[in-house]
């Protein structure tokens, strides 16, 4: 009898220790913050902007390590979140416009917090980390927010809009466009204005509210569960409508506020390569052609700048609670935006394009125990977003899915001035004849007042493209492929249902000379637009670093 329960004490000793040791482990893996800002360009202090006012988010770049050249893989919401979030790029995984859902073209891939999860990680996201509806609720998150631990509930106003009056005018659009049209296809094109300036607090509207959500739910993590998380917290802003509280708006001098330097197209560009800013004519007030320029502009950066502001605080806000939680020193923190946003800058209003503008983000991250070589410091390397899920899962330990197609920065971390990637990759559809939402353009749409603009739009194409032009292969298969290398932005235009076909059309800007690509020098140089062209064909895998 005694033999039975020294066996039996041996074997409760050793199954305590062995769960004492799981539990180590597990608090010894470091916590994610993974902070996405939507349709941020890097207009923040910690990039050089005179103008914005982000302290928050300057105080995080003196932290951790600044990627100066950071580049999405397409510049819409949904493209980009699916590539970033599943670590395959956009001609592997489908998804070329917000209407596709990624899980429905790839049921087996693993996301990124998909990943964490299957290995111990408690997950969980507050806004917008995929687009939309696209969630991935039951395989990418284990829990829920913590929704119950708030005082306040979520904002719920008429087309996003604290006032009433812009509640009036969202519903007075709303109500015309479902009288005048029949498919829902046109709603969109009944919305309110591009901006609001209400004096409310923070959490009245939904990216304060959100930052609540997500430290309510990360404190509620902290006192129950041993496990380490991956917290996604999503911004909505500064994406349309640019809907902040006063007090951010005031934050600024009107009258200071630069307006874009060089708002024409680039002289010998492709004219598929610019859209006609649907997305802000869109809104109420704006002219639905012609210029988008003088005070109405100014206010349009205004408003841009105050969200921006907005959304600094709210980071400010997280991580203050990260700290005083006592998870600073065993999180990594990662920020990052899906794309960036034509503020006027050639002419254009909006994402969506495959220029520099468009395609450059904002990227930082603070690692526990930040190297000295790269706290506070700020890399030149080429990096593109979907770099962050390689990264993330070498920093925290994990191993590396075998599908991924972007590559760990973590020896950045290290060195942040070792020679890097060759070039880096993003691509868009024919933007002139898309969408928004980077659809082709419908019959309905040219139904709609922005029949005019789209036939202007079509008649430059035509123009400069001649016997090549073809509506429906523009429309739906001519695809721009853009390669950044250190020196140079190319972009080929090319038939996407054939890899072997040459393009149609090709730019070449020399960023050394021409930082603003305001000329496409590709007619001068058929040299090194060859080599070029050649780099491109060779792709992703070619062009990682050594």
């Amino acid at each position: 009898m005694k033999k039975v329960v020294l066996v039996f004490m041996v074997l409760s000793l050793l199954f305590s220790c062995q769960e004492q040791n799981v539990k180590e482990m597990s608090i010894k893996k470091p916590n994610i913050l993974f902070i996405a800002v939507d349709d941020l360009r890097p207009e923040l202090g910690a990039y050089g902007s005179d103008i914005a006012i982000t302290p928050n988010i300057d105080k995080l770049a003196s932290q951790g390590l600044l990627f100066e050249n950071a580049y999405c893989q397409q510049a819409i919401c949904s493209p980009s979140r699916a590539s970033l979030m599943t670590g395959a790029r956009p001609e592997t995984i489908g998804v070329f416009e917000n209407y596709t859902y990624f899980r429905d073209e790839n049921p087996d891939i693993i996301t990124l917090p998909q990943h964490f999860k299957s290995n111990g990680y408690e997950t969980v996201y507050t806004g917008k980390i995929y687009h939309g509806k696209f969630t991935d609720t039951t395989l990418s998150w284990s829990r829920k927010p913590a929704v119950e631990r708030l005082k306040f509930k979520r904002p719920d106003y008429p087309g996003g809009y604290a006032t009433k009056e812009n509640q009036e005018i969202y519903k007075k659009n709303q109500a015309e466009i479902r009288a005048k049209y029949s498919k829902a296809d046109h709603y969109a094109l009944g919305r309110g204005p591009a901006y609001e300036m209400a004096d409310v607090e923070d959490h009245e509207y939904i990216d304060g509210y959100h930052t609540a959500l997500a430290i309510a739910t990360m404190q509620e993590m902290v006192e129950k569960n041993d496990k380490p998380f991956f917290l996604g917290l999503g911004f909505r802003l500064p994406h349309l409508d640019w809907n902040a509280p006063k007090k951010y708006w005031d934050l600024y001098e009107r009258e200071k506020i630069p307006m874009a330097a060089y708002v024409d197209a680039p002289k010998d560009g492709a004219a598929m390569g610019l859209h006609a800013s649907f997305e802000l004519r869109v809104r109420h007030g704006i002219p639905k052609s012609g210029p988008i320029a003088g005070e109405l502009a100014r206010t349009l950066k205004h408003a841009y700048l105050a969200s921006v502001s907005y959304v600094d605080a709210q980071i400010g806000k997280m991580i203050s609670a990260l700290e005083a939680a006592g998870q600073r020193e065993n999180t990594i923190i990662i920020l990052w935006s899906d794309h960036g946003w034509h503020l006027g800058d050639m002419g254009v209003w909006g994402k969506a394009t495959n220029y520099e503008i468009a395609t450059r983000v904002p990227m930082m991250i603070c690692t526990p125990n930040m190297p000295e070589a790269s706290k506070g410091k700020r890399t030149e390397a080429l990096v593109e977003l979907i770099d962050m899920y390689p990264t993330l899962t070498e920093l925290a330990g994990l191993e590396l899915p075998e599908h991924l197609e972007g590559q760990s920065f973590a020896p950045l971390l290290e060195n942040p001035k070792q020679e890097w990637k060759k070039a880096v990759f993003s691509q868009f559809p024919s933007p002139a004849l898309r969408e928004w939402a980077a659809n082709p353009l419908t019959a309905a749409m040219r139904e709609t007042y922005f029949g005019p603009l789209i036939e202007e739009v079509e008649g430059r194409i035509i123009r400069q493209q001649g016997d090549q032009w073809d509506r429906d292969f523009f429309e739906h298969n001519l695809m721009g492929y853009s390669m950044r290398t250190k020196r140079y932005r190319f972009v080929a235009w090319k038939d996407r249902t054939n890899a072997a076909a040459m393009p149609i059309d090709v730019e070449l800007y020399d960023h050394q000379t021409d930082p603003h690509e305001t000329q496409n020098i590709a007619d001068e140089h058929p040299e090194l637009v060859s080599e070029l062209t050649t780099q491109l064909q060779a792709g992703w895998k070619d062009n990682l670093a050594n």
